[in-house]
Order: C-alpha cells, then sequence, then structure tokens
C-alpha cells in the first residue's frame, strides 16, 4: 500500500515538476508493488487443490504475471531512458520545490515500508527478496532527493535526466533477470542451482546397485521441482 501510494505522489509530482528523475523512481515502486503483489496473489493460488484439468496446480501463473511484468517494465525503461537522452540533449528547467517535496515524502514512505519489513526477512526468502527491493528504493529516492537539491545549480537541468537514466538502468536490469528466469522455469530448464550429473552420482553413491538415466528435473513454479528418470 506504501508503494502504491508513493507511485502515486511520485508520479503527480513527476507531471507538476517536469521531473523524469521523479517519474523514473515512480516506475521503480510501482514495479515492487507489482512484484509483492503477485507474490500474495501467487501464495492464494498456488494454495488451491490441483485439478484434473491442472494436475500441478496453478503455481506456474505467477512465472506467467513475472514475465508480463518484465516485459512491461523493459518498455517503460526504453521510453523514459530515451526522454532522458533527449532531456540531457535540450535542457529544461525542473520546478525545484515541488521536486524536493515530493522526493522527501518518497523517501520516508520507503523508509518506512524498510523498517517494517527488517524483522520478518529472515526465515522468508520471498520477504527478503521484497525487502531487497524496498531498500533499493530507498536508495534511489536518496538519489531523487539529491537532484532535487541540486536542480538551481548550474548543473541542476543535467542532474534531473542524469538520474532517470540510472534508476532507468536498475529497473531494467532487473527486469531482463526477471525475464530471463521466466523464460528459463516457462521452457522447463533444469533449476541453476541443480546438477543433473552430480545429482545421478550422488545416488549411485548412497544406493551402488542403482544407476540413474534419462533424468529430467524442471520447476512448475517457485519452490516447486519435479524430477522424472529410469532407474
Amino acid at each position: 500500500a506504501l508503494n502504491v501510494g508513493i507511485t502515486v505522489v511520485e508520479l503527480v509530482g513527476g507531471i507538476l515538476a517536469g521531473s523524469l528523475a521523479l517519474l523514473a523512481d515512480a516506475m521503480h515502486n510501482f514495479a515492487d508493488a507489482g512484484a509483492v503483489g503477485v507474490v500474495i496473489f501467487a501464495r492464494w493460488l498456488g494454495r488451491q487443490a490441483p485439478t484434473p484439468r491442472h494436475t500441478y496446480g496453478f503455481k506456474r501463473a505467477e512465472i506467467l504475471a513475472a514475465l508480463l511484468n518484465a516485459a512491461s517494465l523493459i518498455s517503460i525503461s526504453l521510453f523514459i531512458g530515451r526522454n532522458a537522452v533527449h532531456r540531457l540533449l535540450h535542457p529544461e528547467p525542473v520546478r525545484t520545490t515541488v521536486m524536493l517535496a515530493t522526493a522527501l515524502v518518497a523517501l520516508a514512505a520507503n523508509l518506512t515500508s524498510v523498517a517494517l519489513l527488517k524483522h520478518h526477512s529472515r526465515d522468508d526468502i520471498n520477504v527478503r527478496s521484497a525487502f531487497l527491493h524496498l531498500a533499493q528504493d530507498a536508495l534511489a529516492s536518496c538519489a531523487v532527493v539529491a537532484a532535487a537539491v541540486l536542480t538551481r545549480t548550474r548543473i541542476g537541468p543535467y542532474v534531473d535526466p542524469i538520474v532517470a537514466i540510472l534508476v532507468g538502468f536498475v529497473v531494467l536490469r532487473s527486469a531482463l533477470s526477471i525475464l530471463r528466469e521466466s523464460l528459463h522455469t516457462l521452457l522447463e530448464g533444469t533449476p541453476a542451482d541443480l546438477h543433473v550429473g552430480e545429482l545421478a552420482r550422488a545416488v549411485s553413491q548412497r544406493f551402488p546397485n542403482v544407476g540413474l538415466h534419462h533424468i529430467h528435473v524442471w520447476e512448475v513454479g517457485p519452490g516447486q521441482r519435479v524430477l522424472t528418470a529410469h532407474m
């Protein structure tokens, strides 16, 4: 809820102030709010019982949502980058007061989110992931505050698009990582931390008379792995 609120405030503030840095940070916060929303929805959907037509359940819905989210983020990042480059070539003034006030509100809200999740991120990998995303948001908000403070200096017109490019690059990097992982799962690739050859050797060592071949390992969804083999 805090991240959605930040997104709305930064979107309105970015338009009023003419700040690309605020708009880029709004996109960043919206992406993380979406990521948290997907985790919540996927947990609900993943708890639904398998059916005769969906014998593995519905965990793959989270992968599809992540894929669509990554594709939209890549498009938005490229759009922000294009406009930031144009702004660098043709600097425009930014309304300092509106930008600074909006950035400070966003920073305070991000720090609150980080504080709320800090003590809950130790044992749950999903919560830990959300915590790291929100910590990254707080750092991005710090960069936007710095850009707002420098708007009235000689380099001010250039700082705003530069910060927008930096934040957009962070979002693009995360989006490409999500896209790669989602496609790997949808193509039923072997999980990155598992080696089929080592698995077969470990089984042979534990059970000397057993050999595995035609091994296939894939993920139905997060935390749900499946293995088939001839033994």
